[in-house]
């Protein structure tokens, strides 16, 4: 009857414990779900930030004079692989090239096709902010999650890493100088 008992116990321990680790390890899945699923849609938005940025550009060429390309660096980018923060950085740059062109230009200002562009360029510079927002929030919170112990242990099981924030600062090395502007 003793043995049973124990039996019942450690049936019960060890149940307790699968379902910790079952909880665990939906809740890990749920962030990186969330994580993918923002980086897919910042994807897509950087991509019409690109396209926007040389609709722009194109349309500003057709009314200047001087034909010059001005974002030559930002049309080779589809050659290289980078990383989607450098990738806005770029694109935020050639963006300020751009507008200030726009504004350089006193016959560009009343340019309706310009001025549509930059209209969506406006919206998809807030649907970018709002995607990077969110993917850093569920990033923290993913990596506080499973920085914690045992959390820690099941996240090792499964591969699970710490993962960056979108600016790609690595708040886990001892780097104190990879601060970017």
């Amino acid at each position: 009857m003793q043995t049973f008992g124990l039996i019942l116990i450690f049936l019960a321990i060890f149940l307790l414990i699968v379902i910790y680790y079952i909880i665990v390890y939906n809740k890990i899945q749920s962030y990186k779900t969330k994580i993918d699923h923002v980086e897919g849609i910042i994807d897509e938005t950087l991509r019409a930030k690109y396209d926007h940025i040389i609709k722009i550009e194109d349309c500003i060429l057709k009314n200047l004079k001087e034909k010059k390309a001005y974002l030559k660096e930002l049309r080779d980018l589809k050659k290289e692989k980078i990383s989607n923060f450098e990738l806005n950085r770029k694109l935020t740059e050639a963006e300020g090239i751009v507008e200030n062109l726009y504004h350089d230009n006193d016959n560009l200002k009343d340019n309706d096709a310009i001025l549509k562009v930059f209209e969506e360029q406006k919206l998809t510079n807030e649907k970018l902010m709002a995607g990077i927002l969110y993917y850093n929030k569920h990033t923290s919170s993913l990596n506080n999650y499973i920085r914690k112990f045992p959390n820690n242990i099941i996240a090792k099981i499964h591969h699970v890493k710490v993962k960056p924030y979108f600016d790609g600062k690595d708040m886990t090395d001892n780097d104190i100088e990879d601060f970017k502007l």
